[in-house]
């Protein structure tokens, strides 16, 4: 059985792109890595962390960890905690181009693969209204970076480079791929 270690309600909507049959058992330890590493080798550790600790319950099923983060001017972006965060993340994000990291861990009992996929998201310059306008939809405060892609968010963005739905949080074409190689 094939098991997504995430509550995301967007993974769940990816990852049924590539098949349909799948549980959702969601990873429920501390997110921990360590903050000093680059940002794809950072979001790696957290999706294995994920993985490894759905693993340890799921020892026959092949159990899939990931995690999302935003990095800008050498600083990595989580979701943000308040609107105050959310405008800094957006006002710091405004009129440049930034990455979106998505790290990927595949447990099985044969064999682990880990990966990260790197997205590149420019922004239009953006006023103040229109990140506060943004805000005030509540749509930041459940995604990294304070925007969300598929959402209000697309309205923010100029440009894409790579990967769309590695930016939702899954870089489905690249999992499929992988995924079809434990099969």
């Amino acid at each position: 059985m094939l098991v997504l270690a995430s509550k995301s309600p967007r993974r769940k909507e990816l990852l049924s792109i590539i098949t349909p049959d799948f549980q959702i058992i969601p990873a429920v330890g501390e997110e921990r890595a360590d903050k000093s590493l680059p940002p794809g080798e950072y979001v790696t550790e957290l999706a294995k962390h994920k993985a490894l600790e759905v693993a340890e319950t799921r020892r026959s099923d092949i159990v899939i960890g990931a995690d999302t983060v935003v990095a800008a001017e050498g600083q990595i972006l989580g979701k943000p905690k308040d609107a105050q965060y959310a405008k800094q993340m957006l006002t710091l994000l405004s009129g440049k181009e930034h990455s979106v990291f998505t790290g990927v861990c595949i447990i099985s009992k044969s064999k682990n693969v880990c990966f990260c996929e790197e997205t590149k998201v420019s922004f239009f310059e953006l006023t103040e209204k229109e990140i506060e306008d943004y805000i005030s939809t509540g749509e930041p405060f459940d995604k990294a970076g304070a925007y969300g892609i598929q959402g209000i968010g697309a309205l923010l963005v100029s440009g894409i480079t790579g990967d769309y739905y590695n930016v939702m949080g899954l870089p489905v074409g690249k999992l499929a791929r992988e995924l079809r190689k434990l099969y």
